[in-house]
Parts: structure tokens; sequence; C-alpha cells
């Protein structure tokens, strides 16, 4: 962000499956200002009058905030938002995904912008892994020229960013850029590594259900050899798939967020040996483990905000 061109204030928006968090962006110092984060939630099965009543509250409470006065604040929106999403238009494309099933073909854009007390707004949407991606990427100082952000919560998503740009096509990225269209034995990636898969396998080998991946960290931390071994597969598998890709690409930085970085010290030794197990070059790979998820998100919704 150029802080010579830039407004005193960044609007931002990220939305997740369960809140949407408005907040503005300082862009002279990258960060979120203090007193404008506003976080609501969020129901999966939301109608579209709720949802939009819920992301106009937000993003006018921030625009109240006491926080903002003195400030210019800028006339374009920063939008985060999780796929599948027309980011070009502004349309909700949730169809067979789980959430958000009411919102599939609603025009977001259109039916968010008058609701904003800002006078003509313009939303600027991105994917939210994008926006991890792009925070991530300011946060080093843009010293990462090839960096691939991974978030991991109820799937996998994916970002990888060339000098800060987003690359969904060619070679050296996985379709569309995304992690999750990869397979692993054959099968859809996050049909093996997603928190439904790793607690869909703990009950198959025990009986027993268990909590998500939250469960099977608190049962492996307690010494339950299963949740371990359950874990350790899928996070070695994982980073078997990912392996290729990073080395196509040359990715020189790696960071990961999302929920599933709380139980890191569970997760993450299994999935380094499985990106060297295929790829011995890449232990020299720097690793970020970033459990800000949130603030990185905002900071890249504001960067895609200012590019426009």
């Amino acid at each position: 962000m150029n802080s010579t061109e830039a407004p005193g204030a960044i609007p931002v928006l990220e939305v997740g499956g369960s809140h949407v968090t408005a907040a503005a962006v300082d862009p002279d110092r990258a960060g979120v200002l203090d007193g404008t984060r506003q976080r609501l939630a969020l129901r999966p099965d939301t109608g579209a009058e709720d949802f939009l009543a819920a992301l106009a509250d937000a993003a006018n409470r921030v625009l109240a905030a006491p926080a903002l006065r003195g400030r210019t604040v800028g006339g374009t929106w920063g939008v985060a938002v999780p796929g599948p999403f027309d980011y070009a238009t502004g349309t909700a494309r949730y169809r067979d995904v789980g959430k958000f099933a009411a919102l599939d073909g609603l025009p977001v854009a259109e039916h968010l912008a008058p609701r904003l007390r800002c006078g003509p707004a313009r939303l600027r949407f991105l994917n939210d892994a994008h926006a991890f991606g792009l925070g991530a990427w300011r946060g080093t100082g843009g010293r990462g020229r090839r960096l691939v952000a991974i978030t991991l919560g109820t799937g996998v998503g994916s970002a990888f960013l060339d000098r800060g740009t987003p690359v969904v096509a060619g070679p050296s990225v996985p379709p569309e850029g995304r992690a999750d269209l990869l397979a692993i034995g054959g099968r859809p990636l996050e049909d093996a590594v997603s928190t439904r898969a790793l607690a869909a396998r703990y009950t198959a080998l025990t009986g027993a259900p268990v909590d998500g991946l939250r469960g099977l960290s608190a049962r492996a931390a307690d010494g339950e050899a299963v949740a371990q071994v359950v874990i350790d597969d899928a996070l070695h598998a994982l980073g078997g798939a990912l392996a290729p890709w990073l080395a196509a690409f040359e990715a020189d930085t790696l960071v990961v967020g999302g929920s599933a970085t709380a139980a890191w010290d569970r997760l993450g030794p299994p999935f380094t040996a499985g990106l060297t197990a295929r790829h011995p070059a890449l232990a020299a790979l720097r690793l970020a483990v970033r459990r800000d998820g949130e603030d990185l998100a905002l900071l890249g919704a504001a960067e895609h905000a200012v590019r426009a």
C-alpha cells in the first residue's frame, strides 16, 4: 500500500462460515485500526435478508466508530468471502457445498452497497484464502517472492502469490490455484484431510464420535494412539500432495493459517515430514504458522481494495 496515495482508513469485510467481521485498516502501519473491529455471528443456513443485514450492520458500525473521527475513509471496500463465489460480479454461487445454500445466485454487491451509510460505495470481492495470503505477503514486507498460503480448518484453502499477485492458472499451480481440487489416492483431497474426514476416520476405527479436529487433538495430547495416527496419516498425505506444487511454483515461503493452527504442535511434524518425503529440498522452505488469520485476511482485503 502506498501511504502517500491511500486513504486514511480502508474499510473491509471478512465473511466466514459462522461470522462476519468488519474493520478499518490503517494503510500507514498495515494493521487493523483499534476500536473499529466489529464481529457478528452468521449461520450457515442464513437467508439472504439476514445475511445482507448482518454484513451491513457490521460495516455501518465500523463507519460510526469514534476511532475514525478525523480520518478519511476510502470509498472502496475490500470484501473477503469463501467460495464458490463470482468475485468479479459479487454474486454468491453456494450450491451443494453445505453452507449458505439460500444465497446461491444472490447479487451481494448489488444489494449490499445501498445499505452502507457512506454514500456510493464500491465493493471489491476476493477469495478468503487469497485475502489471507495477501495479508501474509504484506506482513513479510513483500519479502516472499513466491509465497504460498494454506488455510486449514473445516477444509483447505490456498493462495499462490508471485510478488503479491495471486496465480490461478498455469503449469506451476493446481487447477484454479486451489489445493482443495487436488486428489489423494484418487479421491478428492478434502475427503482425506478436512475436519469431517478426520472425524469420520476416527469413528470408523474406534466406533466413537469425536468433536472434529479439536477433539482429535485433545485425545492425541492425552496419549490416545489412534487419534494421533489419524492426524499423522492425514497431515502427512496433505504435505505429500502439496509438495510437488510447492516445488513447481518454486515457493520460497509457506504460510499456514486457519483454526487448525491451534493444534500445530500435533499437526506440524507429520505435515512437514510429508513435504520433505516427496521433495527433500523443501526443508529449506521458510515456514510460518500464523494464528492471527482474521487480521491477515482483513489486511489482505484492504490491499485488494487499494489495488482497485
